[in-house]
């Protein structure tokens, strides 16, 4: 995932656009509310977001910022992105060379950056704790300072994603046997799991980053597919490889965990949400191995389409007034509801057996805008017009057709430049001959509904980078979620002597008695819990899985450390 081109597909969701109240209207011109579907399925709040690696260089956007902001309260998990694949050794590895050209068929070969990972230094004023590096440290780098973000939110979980654009060249040669997927799994759990840095710049050795990753993900773009990066390597045993792939995962990470206190540890995924590269997975058997696929639903239209016409890069549903072409060999144009349609129900146009648990679904949320210049007003402030090629270049991003939140000011959200399509229910941006299009709060919103309404985990956000100081589009999201900040809480000051060895296996022999009262001690903030222990909170009876201190009950997820029981 490296602000890439994912391709989705588009049909028609009734509650949605039902009632729409006509095609376009500029926001200064709005008369009408939206016309959004009532949720009829029970929908998660999970909070995911990327967090990537050269955040740290010209954007001085660190570690640190995710805690000053308030952006790690609101999230349940980052993605630290990314991790590369050795290209004769097929393993995880860490090396400090810069990626090549976006042109060239190698430019992630052997590529890394562990000056980034573990060797960079932080000052006192740009630590999370606010205390400077030292020289001596097992590690320095953005690892150790998740480190301290995580003692400060132990809610949070991280995890380390494989590949993206430029590193997924070799998923498909490390797939491709048993013996290549159990070491490249070995490799990887080895390296992030256990923490077995190599030693680099006087910093890693065995153990170092043991602690820092809950789990991993994976973000092979795309499996089977020609689509992805010039010069990756693919093949039709992709599709069955992935699944084996995500299962030798699944199985390592269990049985690492089972081994040391009974901890969970995560298996997620970026995946596609365009039915020409959907085809190659198998839906209906990777959900038994992931804790959460997250859909890219974006990047389905940009400055790549040449002189246009001008569209939305994430339109929500289908419409008429849709000038591109479809997606060949089927009918359908690119819309998010297609792409959730073909992972959950299927698409035989394509060969997809859909199949995929709602559940365990989340819709992408971008924090970067795709643009074009020399377009003609027209008559609904720039859609479907032509163009004479991709917006300027910004500061922050720096790429041509491409722009961040904070790098829009006075456009997002000005009722002179912003507009509504109810059809597609997208937002979109127009001056001076410059389009824009991604999200704001309408079109937030409509996402939110929407993932509320197919019954969807939540939402997963590309990239942090992206964000204002003021984090806008964090909090739009996280406000329609409608879940609560988790503040940051004072971290143990004596670790447990010994871990637990066995995870908890049975529930309580002695349920409550009384309807409506809890028999279990209150949860108290502060006291140390270990594995079986069990408390009541907020009408609940919590059991703790392995050894914590602070983590309320209720806030961690099923995958943290608290097991709900059932209500008194």
């Amino acid at each position: 995932m490296h602000i890439r081109k994912s391709l989705v597909a588009a049909a028609a969701t009734a509650a949605l656009a039902a009632g729409a109240l006509g095609a376009f209207t500029s926001l200064g011109t709005a008369q009408a509310a939206d016309a959004t579907a009532t949720a009829t399925a029970a929908a998660g709040g999970v909070r995911i977001a990327y967090y990537d690696q050269w955040s740290v260089y010209g954007n001085a956007f660190y570690p640190k910022h995710l805690d000053t902001r308030g952006i790690a309260g609101k999230l349940d998990v980052i993605n630290y992105s990314f991790g590369n694949i050795h290209p004769t050794n097929l393993t995880c590895f860490e090396a400090n060379k810069a990626a090549g050209d976006d042109n060239n068929p190698s430019a992630g070969d052997g590529a890394g950056d562990s000056y980034a990972d573990y060797q960079k230094s932080f000052s006192a004023a740009d630590s999370v704790d606010g205390v400077a590096d030292k020289w001596d440290q097992p590690i320095v780098g953005v690892f150790n300072q998740f480190k301290e973000l995580k003692a400060k939110y132990p809610h949070l979980k991280i995890n380390i994603s494989l590949g993206g654009w430029t590193y997924s060249k070799y998923f498909h040669d490390a797939a491709l046997t048993d013996a290549s997927r159990k070491k490249f799994v070995s490799s990887c759990i080895d390296q992030y799991i256990k923490g077995n840095l190599p030693v680099e710049g006087g910093f890693g050795g065995p153990g170092t980053a043991a602690g820092i990753f809950d789990g991993i993900d994976i973000d092979w773009e795309y499996p089977g597919s020609s689509g992805g990066h010039l010069g990756n390597h693919y093949g039709p045993e992709d599709k069955a490889n992935f699944t084996l792939l995500l299962k030798e995962f699944r199985e390592q990470l269990d049985g690492y965990g089972a081994a040391n206190g009974g901890k969970k540890y995560l298996l997620t995924a970026a995946l596609p949400a365009g039915q020409d590269k959907i085809k190659y997975i198998e839906t209906d058997k990777i959900g038994a191995y992931l804790d959460y696929a997250n859909i890219m639903t974006y990047d389905m239209h940009g400055a790549w389409d040449g002189d246009g016409p001008t569209y939305h890069q994430s339109p929500l549903l289908p419409s008429a007034a849709d000038p591109t072409d479809p997606i060949a060999p089927g009918t359908q144009k690119y819309s998010i509801d297609n792409a959730i349609d073909s992972w959950i129900d299927g698409n035989p146009a394509y060969g997809i057996a859909g199949g995929f648990p709602a559940n365990k679904l989340t819709l992408g949320y971008e924090f970067y805008y795709r643009g074009w210049k020399g377009v003609p007003a027209g008559a609904a402030g720039g859609l479907a017009q032509t163009a004479t090629g991709p917006s300027g270049a910004r500061p922050v991003s720096q790429q041509a057709g491409i722009a961040h939140y904070k790098e829009l000011g006075g456009i997002v959200d000005n009722p002179a430049t912003t507009f509504w399509d109810d059809q597609a229910k997208a937002s979109y941006f127009y001056k001076d001959g410059e389009f824009f299009t991604g999200l704001n709060q309408r079109s937030v919103q409509a996402r939110v509904d929407y993932g509320k309404q197919r019954g969807l985990a939540g939402a997963m956000m590309y990239s942090l980078l992206g964000l204002d100081e003021g984090t806008t589009l964090l909090n739009q999201i996280s406000d329609a979620l409608g879940g609560t900040t988790q503040p940051p809480t004072t971290p143990p000051t004596t670790p447990p002597t010994t871990p637990p060895t066995t995870p908890p296996t049975t529930p309580p022999t002695t349920p409550p008695t009384t309807p409506g009262a809890c028999t279990a001690p209150a949860y108290a903030a502060g006291t140390v819990y270990t594995g079986g222990s069990v408390v009541s909170h907020k009408g609940h009876s919590w059991k703790a899985k392995w050894w914590t201190q602070n983590e309320e009950p209720g806030t961690t997820g099923e995958w943290g450390v608290w097991q709900d029981l059932g209500a008194c």
